[in-house]
This record gives C-alpha cells, structure tokens and sequence, in this order.
C-alpha cells in the first residue's frame, strides 16, 4: 500500500491559524497578568532568541507547563513571525509574548514585585536542581550561542547549569526551556520546602 504524496498544507501544524489575530502584549501588560495570576506565577524570560524555530518550540512548552508570560526583548531577538507560530503550534496564541524595550529595567520591576530571577548559563557551579523553583518566578534563559548577555545574568538571583553527562557544551535553548521548566512543574507540585536565603 503506497503512500499518498504530502503538500505542503500536511507539514502545517494542524493547530494553527495563521489568519487568527495574535495581540501585542507590553511591559504594563505584563505586571498586569502577573497581579492576575491564580497561583504564583511563573514567567518565561528568554534574553535574545534569534530563530523562529527555538521561540515557537519554547512558547509551545512554556503553554504546556502553565506559564503565565513569556517576555523577550525587542530589539535582537525574533519576534512573532509566521513561523514562530507554526513551531508553536497553537500556543502563540494562547501564551502572551510581551516585548520590552529594556530587558534589564522589567527584570528589576519583577523582582520589585516579588517575583525571584533564575538564570541559567553553563558558567555555573549551582545545579537546576539544587535550587528551588517554587514561588513567584522568572526563569531566564540564554540566546543561542551566547547565552545570558552580563547586564540580564546580574539582575538574576541566582544562576543555575543544567547537569550534563556528555561531552556536548550545551543543549539547544528550546531544549533548556523544556527541562528547566518541567523541574520548576515537578517542584510546584510536589511543594518542595524553601531553600532561599
């Protein structure tokens, strides 16, 4: 029995419509929803992500895992494109992206709020999972190649790696997303006590 031939339609994400308006979110936006959020709430943060492909992957997990905002600056980093949103399958649509003009400045007025800054880079002796995840939090994560720029890694509280056992330097941003994110999951539902200081 052969196989029918594809179009291009069948590679489409079945989920999304591109005709669907997506609305622009902004810093004010952004505080907004977090003063709404029913539980604590937890933001996705990515400093400079560059391909459509990794942004639509990390707003696709961050829909999935319950975050309330992912925030990405406006300058040097890609924005909501066609193809981010076809890579995020439904979720652009749902998750609000809010760019900010200064990424430094709305990483201080979270933390002003209350909400705790976890950064990742693989410069870090502290593990993902040493650290808790619980809380009001921010979860920020590196551009491609890059990583953390120094004045988004300095407003972080703590800076966490993820654990490797390979020989690899680093995993995908789109990948990173995913496992720091489902930590923070697994912590909130477990309510793992407090290791703050």
């Amino acid at each position: 029995m052969g196989r029918r031939p594809r179009s291009q339609s069948d590679r489409r994400h079945r989920h999304t419509d591109l005709t669907a308006t997506v609305r622009s979110y902004t810093e004010d936006d952004l505080f907004d929803i977090i003063g709404k959020a029913e539980n604590d709430p937890l933001v996705l943060i990515l400093d400079g992500v560059q391909d459509p492909h990794n942004l639509g992957a990390c707003l696709r997990t961050a829909e999935v895992a319950g975050v309330d905002a992912v925030v990405t600056p406006r300058d040097r980093a890609v924005g909501l494109t066609n193809t981010v949103r076809l890579a995020a399958a439904g979720a652009a649509e749902r998750i609000p992206l809010v760019q900010v003009t200064n990424l430094a400045r709305t990483l201080k007025a979270l933390k002003d709020t209350g909400v705790w800054l976890v950064g990742t880079t693989d410069k870090s002796k502290q593990s993902l999972y040493d650290i808790e995840l619980t809380g009001p939090l921010g979860l920020v994560m590196g551009a491609e190649g890059k990583g953390l720029r120094r004045l988004t890694a300095e407003q972080c509280d703590f800076l966490v790696r993820i654990p490797m056992r390979g020989t690899v330097g680093c995993l995908n941003v789109s990948v990173a997303t995913g496992v720091c994110l489902f930590e923070a999951v697994r912590q909130r539902m477990n309510k793992i006590p407090s290791s703050r200081q």
